[in-house]
């Protein structure tokens, strides 16, 4: 088979696709063909040695993979070979073969592609845990996104839609504000820093934002807290905006707000089941046409530098896949039927 391997930590140009032998499963693991891996911005991260967990090199990077079973080791009784299914991993994914832990997988619906699957799944699973676990988000509240129009911002727009919630979704830019009404933004801002708080209080008529999903952190957060309601609950994702203000203990105490984080990641660690329960819940919106994967463009495995600097720059409206064919593109954010 052949795989993207990181040899050098760098930018992505230094990753090198070669062939390496086929992978053979172990007790409790399955070998899955893979059809399809997304790209997330934490992948830049592991390939340039930044990300707070790496593994020895050589290695491939990529954190969930779609496609078909074609080999199972002993003790493995809940999928077969020949099985379409979703793995959720650590690194690993930028390969033509995977091999992971049969607990991992999660089963595809026939009504999903291996495109679909890989989209949603890291992305969908963050954004469902922190409106879901971490903030308890309740219907009719009102749900602050922001980095709308990338990919758990996407999520986190359908997610919130899907609960019942209003959502306000904090765009970069028009184009990542179109997408976001698109996918059910009841309104969409584009706001700075110097201007958020009191945008939010103005559209929520002074009441504050009860829900966040967080991911941009810096003087964003600092203006996010003074405009979340009474009792809010702001959970934090990332700090796309490069930094990480001090938080001011008395902006929590007098309206009883909650600062919580999410690293999505250690529910698959610490408790697969539930990580399954709720990738699969995600793929049975996905197959309902309630959720849209949002895929921006595809490119293909050999590709995976320039699909790396595609979502580096910015330019990503929506999931950037990289299957094993050709490069194609679809307009992002096609409203989910709903």
């Amino acid at each position: 088979m052949r795989a993207m391997l990181v040899k050098q930590f760098g930018p992505p140009s230094a990753l090198v696709f070669e062939e390496v032998p086929d992978l053979v499963p172990g007790t409790g693991q399955v070998v899955v063909e893979v059809g399809a891996v997304s790209v997330n911005f934490p992948d830049i991260l592991v390939v340039e040695g930044t990300y707070q967990t790496l593994p020895e090199r050589p290695f491939s990077p990529g954190k969930e993979a779609a496609g078909r079973v074609i080999a199972v080791g002993a003790g493995v009784d809940r999928v077969e070979v020949g099985r379409r299914v979703l793995a959720l991993v650590e690194y690993g994914a930028y390969a033509e073969q995977l091999l992971v832990a049969e607990e991992l997988v999660t089963v595809l619906p026939d009504a999903v592609s291996c495109e679909q699957a890989a989209a949603a799944g890291l992305v969908c699973t963050t954004a469902h845990f922190g409106l879901h676990r971490r903030a308890r988000l309740r219907a009719g509240e009102t749900v602050l996104v922001t980095g709308a129009g990338g990919g758990v911002g996407s999520a986190g727009v359908q997610l919130a839609k899907a609960a019942g919630a209003r959502v306000i979704a904090l765009a970069q830019d028009a184009a990542k504000g179109d997408l976001a009404r698109a996918q059910g933004a009841d309104l969409v801002l584009t706001s700075t820093p110097r201007t958020l708080r009191d945008d939010l209080l103005a559209a929520t008529d002074g009441r504050g934002v009860d829900v966040v999903l967080e991911m941009l952190g810096g003087d964003y957060l600092t203006q996010i807290i003074r405009a979340t309601a009474w009792e809010g609950r702001i959970v934090v994702v990332g700090f796309a905006s490069g930094g990480q203000n001090p938080i001011k203990p008395g902006h929590l105490l007098v309206k009883n707000i909650s600062v919580v984080g999410l690293q999505s990641s250690d529910y698959r660690e610490r408790d697969p089941e539930l990580m399954r329960a709720t990738t699969a819940e995600i793929l049975g919106l996905l197959a309902d046409g309630r959720l849209d994967a949002a895929i921006d463009t595809t490119f293909p495995l050999a590709r995976a530098a320039e699909a790396l600097g595609y979502v580096k720059d910015g330019r990503a409206r929506g999931k950037v896949v990289l299957t094993t064919g050709p490069a194609r593109r679809r307009p992002a954010g096609r409203a989910a039927p709903r």
